[in-house]
């Protein structure tokens, strides 16, 4: 019996999705629940599970098609084997093309890579009629890549005639070692990967950031040393007591909220002619993944205790490096922190996370001589901060002071506990 598989819900207002990548061929056997398809929204990538057990039939929609919630993606038969499935748009076009296995274990590459040929690979194997295992990866795991299937077909083949000696060519003249540019020969050194939805979404709404806020950038730096012997003390009881790692950005987030009950404006934002103020505090943090850069949200976070807060931010990473965030864990942010320092950023003015007024950036903590109260010199862990904010909301005067708050709440954590 042949079970339809569908496009499932994919969210409120999510009506659409790009068929990112099918991890079965037709033929093969498949378990109940394991992953078949991969689908890429504007907001997250979902994996479409297998109905129940048994074979993948046919497979109706491409890599890259766009579908709707609800329609049709493939077949599974339950049971015992798959009738023969339906070429053309049934399979992967590549995977018509060259019925031969991917893997290069199956295929015979050296590589030993288990790594399936890139999207514009396949499509140049299948026009070269070659397979996998003619062809030395050259990406990641041994992924073979697109140029790779060029320089396969541009090497000569070897002959089986014995060979006789060739003397090596004469040095050339310097006018003759001038290398004359060429299109076709970079073209085929290139790889063109259509950028995925989360991508196209990312750099949609950063470019209308920059269009629409008045946006503007200001900067102080802080101490770190007291968080960091606060840290240093008690990270060991903390994990022990609390389950989580005692990090950084629990800190900044109390600090930040500190500052933003001081400072509503940097919590509001515009909706037409009016100024909403939110009296409430949910603080977005910006986590990268491998699709790109996503923001879950840390929802009323100035009820939560800190090792809430790391515990709330160490899931969200987590499931964020797997994909599995949900569409509704990214909505509805009052402010955002993002975190250049982990990635070695000495300083950076981060683009507003629209409709929000204000985004926060920490960068890397490193030793810098900092004159004292006294007058001496020490070398003192420093991290530049950065204000990013909408100024037709936000006061210059508002975004400096706020930035103070969130310096002087850091270097002296004490102001948590006596919420000053």
């Amino acid at each position: 019996m042949a079970i339809e598989i569908k496009v499932p819900t994919l969210g409120e207002s999510v009506t659409e999705a790009t068929v990112g990548q099918w991890y079965k061929r037709p033929g093969d056997a498949i378990q109940a629940d394991e992953p078949l398809v991969e689908l890429e929204t504007d907001k997250v990538t979902v994996e479409v599970p297998a109905p129940s057990a048994g074979v993948l039939g046919e497979i109706v929609v491409n890599e890259g098609d766009t579908v709707e919630v609800g329609a049709i993606l493939g077949s599974l038969n339950e049971g015992g084997a798959a009738a023969a499935p339906a070429p053309a748009a049934a399979a992967p076009a590549a995977a018509a093309a060259d019925p031969q296995p991917q893997t290069a274990a199956a295929s015979g590459n050296g590589t030993g890579s288990e790594m399936p040929p890139s999207p514009a690979a396949r499509k140049a194997l299948a026009e070269a009629g070659l397979t996998t295992g003619d062809v030395e990866g050259s990406g990641r795991r041994g992924q073979v890549l697109k140029h790779d299937v060029a320089t396969a077909q541009a090497a000569p083949q070897a002959s089986p005639a014995t060979t006789s000696y060739v003397p090596p060519p004469s040095v050339p003249a310097p006018a003759q070692r001038l290398r004359v540019p060429s299109t076709e020969v970079d073209a085929a050194r290139e790889e063109r990967v259509r950028m995925s939805r989360l991508r196209q979404t990312i750099a949609r709404r950063l470019k209308d950031a920059q269009n629409t806020a008045a946006m503007l950038t200001t900067f102080n730096d802080v101490d770190m040393t007291a968080v960091m012997e606060m840290r240093n003390q008690y990270k060991d009881l903390f994990e022990k007591r609390h389950g989580v790692r005692l990090g950084f950005m629990g800190f900044f987030i109390k600090a930040c909220i500190q500052a933003l009950r001081e400072i509503p404006a940097v919590n509001a934002e515009i909706d037409g002619q009016d100024l909403i103020y939110k009296n409430y505090y949910h603080i977005g943090v910006a986590v990268g993944s491998d699709k790109g850069l996503v923001v879950p949200v840390v929802r009323d976070a100035e009820t939560m205790s800190i090792a809430q807060i790391e515990g709330t931010i160490a899931e969200f990473g987590k499931r964020a490096r797997t994909g599995q965030l949900t569409i509704e864990e990214m909505q509805g942010g009052t402010f955002t922190i993002s975190n250049g320092g982990v990635y070695g950023s000495l300083l950076s003015t981060p683009i507003l996370n629209a409709p929000q007024s204000g985004i926060l950036g920490m960068h890397r903590i490193e030793q810098r001589p900092v004159v004292m109260k006294d007058g001496s010199i020490a070398a003192r862990p420093m991290m530049y901060l950065a204000l990013s904010y909408d100024h037709r909301v936000v006061d210059g005067k508002e975004a400096v002071t706020f930035l103070v708050r969130v310096k002087e709440c850091l270097e002296d954590p004490q102001r948590f506990v006596l919420d000053l």
